[in-house]
Formats: structure tokens, sequence, C-alpha cells
């Protein structure tokens, strides 16, 4: 493994346990646009070159299960599984965020959603901050105007306020750690930039190399660009790293996501046999 790459394990082996989320990046960018199911056998395959052992993989299994984000399905003694509707409506808010963000048409104000107390506000915060909106105080939602509305939060009451003024900044202040969110952007372009820079002098990964690369690529992305409100650009402060995160990673996935693919035919396998090939959108991911 090269050396920028094996930094990258690295660094992941000294952070808390994260398997669980690796398994629905996994799913989320390599599975689903080819057909959403995989065997277990595929998986443990790609976290034994990241040293995570079987039994700490199966326990995440397990607990994705029971907690609603996979679906389990036993042929004999092999398992198989795919993201359950809760993973999935979670990823197919995600997918654009990620891989083609659309910044929404800004007015000049904001719109305030004020939700209730009833029995799905836990399902409309969560659909609200994949969305891409902010929260200043408990049950006070807040993004540019323009940004679509989830359908789980269709009851909540709608205000617009003006951005214009003190309140108005004070307002985005509150409602995005935009500090903490260019800290992240800086952190990932720091860990990633030495492999953009061993790719560019033309070396090549195996296949379970690029793999490896590509999942943990968008795993370490996704983290910091679903915090990103990706704000229209009269609202960011100057220097902001965001545009260049995404530059950074759109290039190293491309350059990985050809070998990763050949990974995948040679070793993905559902329960029908082979993983079928990629959907088309997948080659248009990252390409503005």
């Amino acid at each position: 493994m090269p050396q920028p790459l094996a930094r990258i394990v690295d660094h992941l082996k000294r952070e808390p346990s994260r398997t669980g989320s690796i398994v629905i990046t996994v799913f989320g960018d390599a599975i689903v646009p080819r057909g959403g199911s995989v065997w277990l056998g595929t998986l443990l395959q790609f976290f034994e070159a990241l040293d995570i052992d079987s039994g700490v993989v199966r326990t995440a299994m397990s607990r994705l299960a029971a907690d609603g984000w996979l679906e389990r399905e036993k042929v004999g003694r092999n398992s198989f599984y795919r993201l359950a509707k809760r993973g999935r409506q979670t990823f197919d808010a995600a997918t654009k965020h990620i891989y083609d963000p659309q910044l929404s048409d800004w007015t000049g104000r904001f719109e305030l959603l004020l939700i209730g107390n009833g029995e799905d506000r836990d399902t409309s915060r969560e659909a609200l901050r994949n969305a891409g909106f902010g929260s200043p105080l408990p049950g006070v939602w807040v993004a540019p105007s323009g940004v679509p509305l989830p359908e789980e939060a269709a009851s909540a009451i709608r205000l617009e306020v003006s951005a214009e003024d003190d309140s108005g900044r004070r307002l985005l202040s509150k409602s995005w750690p935009l500090d903490r969110t260019a800290d992240a952007y800086l952190k990932f372009m720091k860990a990633f930039e030495p492999l953009r820079g061993w790719l560019d002098r033309r070396a090549r990964l195996s296949e379970l190399e690029a793999f490896t690369a590509r999942i943990l690529l968008i795993h370490h992305y996704r983290r910091v660009v679903l915090r990103d409100p990706l704000l229209p650009s009269a609202l960011l402060p100057k220097n902001w790293p965001g545009s260049a995160a995404r530059a950074l990673c759109g290039e190293i996935y491309r350059a990985v996501l050809p070998a990763s693919e050949l990974w995948l035919d040679h070793h993905g396998l559902n329960g029908s046999g082979a993983l079928p090939k990629a959907a088309a959108e997948l080659a248009r991911r990252f390409r503005d």
C-alpha cells in the first residue's frame, strides 16, 4: 500500500470505531449503484484490507440491521445485506449534497421553520438536517430562501426574514458552525493532498487499494460536506475552503474509480452471483 494511503488508514485506526459508518459509506457509494445488495463476504474482504477484524464487522452489521439501517437475507449459510428504507432515505437525501450539490437561488432572505412537539419531530429534524437546514434554537430551523423543503417537514410553520441586517447575520452565525466546518475541510485536504500528489505522478494503485482509497475518501468527505449548508457565496466567509475540498475530492475520486470498479467486478457478489454493472449516474459524480 502506498505511503499516502497507508497514512490515511493508520489515522482511521486511531479514531474511535467507525466501522458502522464506513459500512454505510460502502453501501451508499459503491453498492447502491450496483443493485443495492451485497454478500457479507465481499464486505469482509474489504475490511480485512483495513485490518478490521471480521467479528467487529459482523457486530457492526448486526447493530445496523437492528437499528433499521440494513436488511439481511439469509441464503443457506450466506448473508446478504441491502439498505433498509431508513438507510435508503438517508442516502437519497445525501446523494446530491455529496456528489452534485445545487446552490439555492439566493433572494437575500432566510426561510424559518417552526417545528412542533408532535410524534414526527425527530423524523422532521433528521430530514431538515440532511437537507442543509441549520437550527439556532430548539424547534427552529433555517435555510436560505429557495432551499427545497423535505416532505417530512411539510407541516412546519414557515416564515421569511431578511438576511441583510445584523439580526440576519446573527441568525446565520447561530444556525451553522461555519468555523468548525471550514476547519474540517482543511483537515480533509491535509489528509488527502499527499494521495493526490502521488496519483499525479501517474502512480498506480491495485484494484483493492483503489477501492480502499475511494471508500475512505468519501467516508471522510461526507462527514464534512453533510455539515455544510452549501450557502450562497455572498453568505460565506472569505477564503471558504469548501470549493477547494470538493475539487480535491472529485479529482481523486475520478482517478481511482475505474480500478475500484474492477475490484467490485472481480469480488463483488450478491444472491444471484456477480454484482450488476453500475448505473450510469456513477460516471457523472463530481462532474461539475
